[in-house]
């Protein structure tokens, strides 16, 4: 069930990685290198911080589902724009379920819970980063409008926390992610962002 989760994460995240070398006007090959990045990117990092084989390198499926996500953009990126709101739906999911799946994994590898929130940040949005780099984007995480690095954030922490009081398992991951998904659903809506520098206009 979990590996269908993360399947269903990349699958989104490998989408949006996907669009981006679309509005690029990159080849075929730069929409696949920045799907799978997008990807797989974050959780990468993850595990090269822990010192364990990155998981994406464990089963076929991870390679392969960004590769599906970029033949259907390929083929039907206008399709594809037209249900982008649905897909930033699912993409809030993703980013919930990638922020608590990896500060779990930090934390049963041992890591202080400070440090486990860190990872799973980074398990959530760092592919989203390696992609703004490469498609030559200032990374979105720096001005985090309609708030997406702070749900994963939060989410994040309430694991650790939840984690620290001996509640584990799959049901305490599934709520964490669900605070955090829920927050950046509400951000979207609302128009929710990171406060700037005291004196600091928005741009528009």
């Amino acid at each position: 069930m979990s590996e269908l989760l993360d399947l269903v994460g990349i699958f989104v995240f490998a989408l949006t990685g996907a669009l981006m070398g679309v509005r690029k006007r990159l080849d075929v090959v730069g929409m696949l290198v920045l799907s799978e990045i997008t990807a797989l990117g974050g959780g990468v990092l993850r595990d090269l911080v822990l010192n364990v084989p990155p998981a994406a390198f464990q089963s076929l499926g991870y390679i392969l589902t960004p590769v599906l996500a970029t033949v259907i953009v390929f083929f039907w990126h206008p399709h594809v724009t037209k249900v982008l709101p649905a897909i930033m739906v699912l993409d809030a999911a993703g980013l919930g379920l990638f922020c608590a799946v990896g500060t779990e994994k930090a934390l049963t590898y041992g890591l202080n819970p400070l440090h486990a929130c860190v990872l799973g940040v980074m398990t959530a949005v760092g592919g989203g980063i390696l992609r703004d780099i490469l498609a030559g984007e200032i990374p979105t995480l720096l001005y985090d409008r309609q708030l997406y690095a702070v749900p994963a954030m939060v989410g994040a922490a309430l694991r650790a926390v939840l984690f620290e009081v001996h509640l584990q398992g799959w049901v305490t991951t599934l709520a964490a992610a669900t605070v955090a998904f829920l927050l950046r659903i509400a951000a979207m809506r609302r128009g929710w962002r990171a406060p700037l520098a005291k004196g600091v206009r928005p741009q528009d």
